[in-house]
């Protein structure tokens, strides 16, 4: 029975040449795939096999197909019956790290997974770096899109010494990644995503072959499509992996992470924006901060001015990264260690301490340290991150608003993204971070960028639905609305300035000083 993969393996006996049939392999290889596949694609290298691979197999192949929208295309032809051997390859090329896993497409589940830093990371750390290190030199280009190349194939290979299974022989790959990461995996200027009116050279490329990215893999390759400069074909990927164009309430989906991608809406109507949410979600300017390594705080506890962290690889305290920064900020809050305003009250714990020209919260003794040193939150740690969460809090607002709608008419709030994968939800509703709405409606989706290739892999027919996606989504810049940062002093205090609408955190305050005696 046929599955739903993108990719299909066709077990096949075609009939020997004879003096009365005179079709060329060719031929006789389409002719036999006809009734069930119909009118298949096949280029010239594949043609170069068939002789005398055909004739030594005495006709018993299987030949393998990447269906490509409109119709298939043949990748693969193989001497016998290989079909019970048929793997794909999903990727999330990220400007960080990329990950890739290999999905065996007879049974859908995901054989193995490797990550790996993306190389491009020797051409700068920030995506503007790479886009000025590339804009109009064609030799830079090259590396930079060479970087990426060769950070995919060291994934391919990590995964045939894991599973035994050639990666380089899959017949298609799914891959999604942001607007300039993916132009740049094409060696295509990033300049124009980054200048007014900022249209990317290419948001679309659909499918191409492996071999003309210089990858060491003779199948297909699917680009996730882009909606806009900001609104990469990872989000659309997170689209499929969450049904959001498929339901029929109201859903919210948030990527947070230093840029910050938004989209609302259900099967009727999808509306998107993107804005800079701060490089303070991810530890990135707070003193202590760092990413998410051993080490690092990653869970803080206040109780009675008791402190109790948890440090990810249980040693000692290095630094603190994002999901312990948001845990900090709550509990400082609910002890009262910290005002709305997020200004420290000395009096409330002796903890607090002056450290230069500013106070600071002392969350790590000498002894509890890697290198002997306290640790300290820092009150411009606190701004920093206040302003970051502000931003981020008046765009999903901004959003509802635009389609007349408010958190009530939210049924699930999606946050996708690493950083708000290890997110506790208690704490990031506690600063204003997320909308208060129940628990159970707040859904850490993880890497969806990932997961919405794995799913098309297995389910081409997603491949209709991006395009609907496409069509629906209206994208908005808020770099262009005029209002926006007035509109982000109001979610710039603890957990908003309008308090009516987070009636949960009070009651938490409440409870937290009723327990304690305060």
């Amino acid at each position: 029975m046929e599955s739903a993969a993108i990719s299909q393996k066709v077990s096949l006996q075609l009939p020997p040449p004879t003096g009365e049939d005179g079709r060329s392999d060719q031929q006789r290889l389409l002719d036999a795939l006809r009734p069930q596949w119909g009118q298949v694609e096949m280029g010239v290298g594949l043609l170069r096999q068939l002789y005398p691979l055909c004739r030594e197999a005495q006709g018993h192949v299987t030949a393998t197909l990447v269906w490509k929208g409109t119709g298939w295309a043949l990748t693969a032809i193989e001497p016998g019956d290989t079909t019970a051997c048929h793997y794909g390859l999903a990727v999330d090329l990220g400007s960080t790290s990329v990950t890739m896993e290999l999905i065996d497409l007879n049974t859908g589940e995901v054989r193995c997974r490797q990550s790996r830093y993306n190389r491009q990371r020797a051409f700068g750390d920030d995506v503007l770096t790479r886009i000025f290190y590339g804009k109009d030199n064609p030799e830079h280009l090259g590396e930079l899109q060479q970087a990426a190349v060769d950070t995919l194939a060291e994934l391919m290979e990590a995964l045939w010494e894991e599973s035994g299974v050639k990666a380089d022989h899959c017949p298609a790959m799914v891959l999604a990644g942001n607007t300039i990461m993916i132009n740049l995996l094409l060696g295509l200027d990033g300049y124009p995503i980054f200048l007014s009116p900022y249209a990317p050279v290419a948001s679309d490329p659909g499918f191409v072959r492996g071999g003309d990215l210089g990858l060491p893999f003779s199948g297909l390759v699917y680009l996730f499509p882009a909606k806009a400069n900001y609104m990469g074909g990872d989000i659309v990927s997170g689209m499929i992996a969450t049904g959001i164009a498929r339901s029929q309430r109201i859903q919210l989906f948030f990527d947070i992470g230093t840029n910050g991608e938004l989209v609302a809406g259900c099967r009727d109507f999808l509306v998107s924006g993107a804005g800079a949410a701060g490089p303070a979600l991810e530890g990135g300017v707070i003193r202590t901060g760092m990413c998410a390594a051993a080490g690092a705080v990653d869970r803080v506890r206040i109780e009675n001015g008791a402190v109790e962290l948890s440090v990810i690889g249980g040693g000692k305290v290095a630094g603190i990264c994002g999901s312990g920064i948001v845990d900090m900020i709550a509990e400082l809050f609910l002890e009262d260690i910290i005002d709305f305003r997020g200004l420290f009250q000395p009096e409330r714990s002796e903890r607090v301490e002056r450290q230069g020209e500013e106070l600071a919260f002392r969350y790590a003794d000498a002894d509890e340290t890697v290198d002997g040193v306290p640790r300290y939150f820092y009150q411009s740690d606190i701004e920093q991150f206040l302003a970051t969460k502000a931003a981020a809090h008046t765009m999903v607002a901004y959003m509802l608003a635009a389609v007349g709608m408010d958190f009530t008419d939210v049924e699930y709030f999606y946050v996708a993204g690493a950083f708000g994968a290890y997110l506790d939800p208690k704490s990031a509703v506690t600063i204003g971070l997320y909308p208060d709405i129940p628990m159970e409606q707040i859904r850490c989706v993880g890497n969806s960028s990932l997961a919405g290739c794995r799913a098309l892999l297995t389910d081409r027919s997603h491949l209709e639905e991006i395009g609907g996606i496409l069509e629906r989504m209206e994208y908005i810049q808020y770099g262009a609305i005029e209002n926006f940062v007035d509109s982000m002093h109001a979610a710039a205090v603890i957990p908003h300035m309008n308090t009516a609408v987070y009636p949960s955190v009070e009651r938490w305050h409440r409870e937290r000083r009723a327990r304690e005696g305060r």
